[in-house]
């Protein structure tokens, strides 16, 4: 077969048998976990777990594509996408992958030095399924002769990104974060499982939350209380190192702040906080906050009770798109 065979319903199938792949224990796969956990000192089992549950559960099941692709008209005729994808945490440049795939785009992708063993081995699976999907997919060292290009960085990088991209059709993503907006009423099961929207994959991805915001008066020596169930991050030298650091800092500035051991709390306006840190704001109207947040370009989402629910920030949906830019809508208008 050729990749001019490759049909949309062939597509989809491949995507799909691939997500019951990911979730069965084939020696290979489990290999090439392992060698993703050896490869990044940030890349843990339990977060590669993660990621693959939710790209096999969210994204790859067939009744979830069918209904996803059904909003959108598949282009008649095919370009060719430069993708260069983020490597802050496991499988992060998934999405964009199928959404090129599932719009027949010839894909050329430049993968993060960070994250490339997964990638690499699940292109690798598909392919061994459908040689023909070789022709439609390679992974490069350089993009060159793009008709699009689709680029995930920081702010810095993005600079160059609008350098080199911005006379073609383009995706260029910047730094975002995700807060969380507290009342007090929160259960300690609903905090627990903020504490995993703040910790897992180390604060590193978009979606982690950075910030609460919280009423006077809070509560906070029971949040870290519940926060303890994460103290075992700081067994990781690169986390420790962080939350060491910042810690020096505070306490030579004699900045207030609040800890549990693995996390340093301290306010500050900012979104964005360094490993290891979360910042906390207080604010006086929850309605007037919410409307700050849906407009503030810095925030991929924002957790809490009217929000999005607590634990799921690392839980994206198909149609949760990076930077609020619709990517399916992009490809298909090339």
């Amino acid at each position: 077969m050729t990749k001019d065979l490759l049909t949309t319903e062939i597509r989809l199938d491949l995507l799909a048998n691939l997500g019951s792949y990911m979730n069965f224990n084939d020696m290979g796969w489990m290999d090439a976990q392992d060698r993703a956990v050896r490869a990044n000192a940030w890349f843990t089992p339990e977060h590669i777990a993660l990621a693959v549950e939710n790209i096999a559960d969210e994204f790859l099941q067939i009744d979830k594509l069918q209904q996803w692709i059904s909003s959108y008209t598949l282009p008649a005729t095919t370009k060719k996408v430069g993708i260069v994808m983020a490597g802050n945490i496991p499988l992060v440049g998934f999405h964009d992958f199928l959404c090129g795939f599932v719009t027949g785009h010839d894909l050329l992708l430049k993968l993060s030095s960070k994250d490339e063993v997964l990638m690499r081995h699940l292109l690798g699976k598909l392919t061994d399924w459908e040689p023909a999907i070789g022709e439609q997919v390679q992974i490069v060292d350089r993009l060159n002769n793009c008709d699009a290009y689709i680029a995930t960085g920081s702010n810095n990088t993005a600079r160059y990104f609008e350098q080199y991209f911005g006379k073609y059709p383009h995706i260029i993503r910047h730094n975002r974060t995700s807060v969380a907006v507290l009342d007090g009423s929160e259960t300690d099961a609903e905090l627990a499982l903020l504490a995993d929207d703040v910790y897992m994959y180390y604060g590193l991805g978009c979606r982690n939350v950075t910030q609460v915001y919280v009423p006077r008066n809070y509560d906070f020596a029971r949040l870290l209380r519940v926060f303890n169930k994460h103290n075992n991050y700081a067994d990781l030298n690169k986390y420790k190192n962080n939350y060491d650091y910042h810690l020096a800092i505070y306490l030579l500035n004699r900045a207030p702040y609040m800890s549990n051991e693995s996390l340093l709390m301290v306010e500050n306006d900012l979104p964005f906080s360094a490993v290891s840190v979360l910042h906390y704001k207080y604010y006086d109207d929850k309605a007037q906050l919410a409307t700050q947040l849906q407009n503030n370009p810095d925030i991929q989402t924002v957790i809490g009770n009217g929000f999005t629910p607590f634990g799921d920030s690392q839980k994206p949906a198909l149609s949760d798109y990076a930077d609020g830019i619709d990517t399916m809508s992009f490809l298909c208008g090339l």
